[in-house]
């Protein structure tokens, strides 16, 4: 059984789903999961997670997102991409690039973003895409999300190439949708490809093709990146010490005075445990109120 993260290349036409029901062929376990959609015409990095990684499911959702999109302007559809049904277009000859270059910038920052019609949010139970499929339209509650930093790479009107750095829960779609209508042109999302996430990027990912080729010449471990490389950045703490070890490995919390001499966790809020043998444990936190270290997440044992 394979316990880590696989960083596959989404390529265009397949689903997420899709993704994880071939991967369990793949990898020959049940036991796998994905960390954040991306759409089936958008490529680009889809972290899996198998066996004891998808434990990790949760938090690489969470993590910050790259993306290089292409924005064309005049063009408003009902899914804010090209998938969708146009419903209006405009002339964008009067635009000039610079005003381009500043409505899509001006986007850096906070902001609060409308999630499209066509989308995974749940209303009262139901999806989104559900009640747009049903011709249904219902009003959205702006989200703030976090803008890092945009990136253009050209300007070719109506076309807009460019990188963006992101929060979770930003839709770059709805980004396309908002910078045209900020030049009164309308817009929509072209193409997507997600190039980073959770410290993963696009050079180093590997699509299906190659992962089944991998597995087919017994070498598909290669590509299978041990849960620990997520809390790389993360400070490392070792027990050391026999009774220590055996509340890390029951998922215990524990104190300084459980510490060998001359030996305690980094002053830091997380930090990496691994046992006297060298097992990875799992993350820690130390709490200053309680004077305890407990386990934020846990990996060792189990399924």
């Amino acid at each position: 059984m394979y316990d880590g993260i696989i960083n596959v290349y989404k390529e265009k036409g397949y689903t997420s789903h899709d993704v994880v029901a071939k991967m369990r062929g793949i990898l020959g376990q049940k036991k796998v999961g994905h960390t954040g959609t991306l759409d089936p015409e958008a490529e680009g990095v889809l972290l899996v997670c198998a066996g004891k990684g998808t434990r990790l499911c949760d938090m690489l959702t969470d993590t910050d997102k790259t993306y290089r999109a292409v924005l064309l302007l005049g063009v408003e559809t009902d899914t804010e991409d090209m998938t969708g049904t146009v419903l209006r277009t405009a002339d964008v000859s009067g635009l000039t690039e610079e005003e381009v270059k500043k409505a899509v910038l001006s986007f850096v920052g906070e902001y609060e973003q409308v999630p499209p019609m066509y989308s995974a949010l749940k209303v009262n139970g139901k999806r989104l895409y559900e009640l747009a499929r049903e011709g249904k339209t219902i009003e959205r509650k702006s989200r703030r999300i976090q803008i890092h930093g945009i990136e253009i790479e050209s300007v070719k009107l109506p076309e807009v190439v460019f990188s963006v750095s992101c929060s979770k829960g930003t839709y770059i779609r709805s980004l396309c949708r908002d910078i045209g209508e900020k030049l009164f042109v309308g817009g929509c999302m072209k193409a997507l490809t997600r190039t980073k996430t959770g410290g993963f990027s696009m050079d180093e990912s590997r699509t299906l093709s190659e992962l089944q080729k991998l597995k087919e010449e017994d070498r598909l471990s290669e590509a299978v990146f041990p849960v620990e490389t997520v809390f790389a950045k993360l400070p490392a703490f070792h027990s050391g010490d026999g009774n220590l070890d055996r509340l890390l490995q029951n998922g215990n919390p524990f104190r300084k005075e459980h510490c060998p001499a001359g030996k305690e966790p980094p002053e830091t809020s997380l930090f990496r445990v691994y046992d006297s043998a060298g097992a990875f444990i799992g993350v820690y936190e130390y709490s200053e109120d309680k004077k305890l270290y407990s386990p934020r997440k846990i990996f060792l044992g189990g399924n």
